[in-house]
């Protein structure tokens, strides 16, 4: 089996074989293992000494295959309870919230114009005048980045459907 005749035989078997003795002795007036006595005692088993494991099918032919690593995930990890009122509250805040910072920033970087258009609408003052000039850098900004494209090319599109000649039905 080996290439050296020193060497003892390793027996090769199916399935490893528990090891029954204690490589740490106990020390004198201890029991060897107390933890055993508590334990409950194995259930008879259907083991079959001859058995290997690789030549059983794993599953059924007509059964549908189970990801291992989705079937590894629900034992690891299983779903929790249900959130009650509360937790369900603090989840749809939180929803919210993300929704909202998400849609001011696009609005900030799609629509940028909007917030000049709004400042040059409001009464003349110290607070819409910064707002004024921080949109104009802004947007200005934003327009050398190339993402007013999309609102100036939607802009377009409408103003040529409005100015277009459409015929009258009827």
């Amino acid at each position: 089996m080996t290439q050296h005749p020193d060497d003892p035989e390793t027996p090769l078997a199916p399935f490893p074989v528990a090891n029954t003795v204690s490589p740490f002795p106990p020390l004198e007036g201890e029991r060897a293992e107390p933890y055993l006595d508590a334990a409950p005692a194995d259930p008879p088993s259907d083991w079959i000494e001859t058995a290997d494991a690789h030549d059983l099918p794993t599953a059924p032919h007509d059964a549908p295959t189970v990801n291992p690593l989705i079937a590894l995930g629900r034992f690891a990890f299983p779903p929790g309870a249900p959130p009650d009122d509360e937790g369900v509250a603090a989840r749809e805040r939180r929803w919210a919230s993300r929704t909202i910072v998400l849609a001011t920033a696009f609005l900030l970087i799609f629509n940028a114009v909007s917030i000049q258009n709004w400042s040059r609408q409001q009464a003349p003052g110290w607070v819409t005048t910064t707002v004024r000039r921080l949109a104009d850098v802004w947007a200005e900004q934003i327009a050398q980045l190339g993402a007013d494209q999309p609102r100036q090319a939607v802009r377009d599109g409408y103003e040529a459907g409005r100015d277009a000649d459409w015929p009258r039905a009827g």
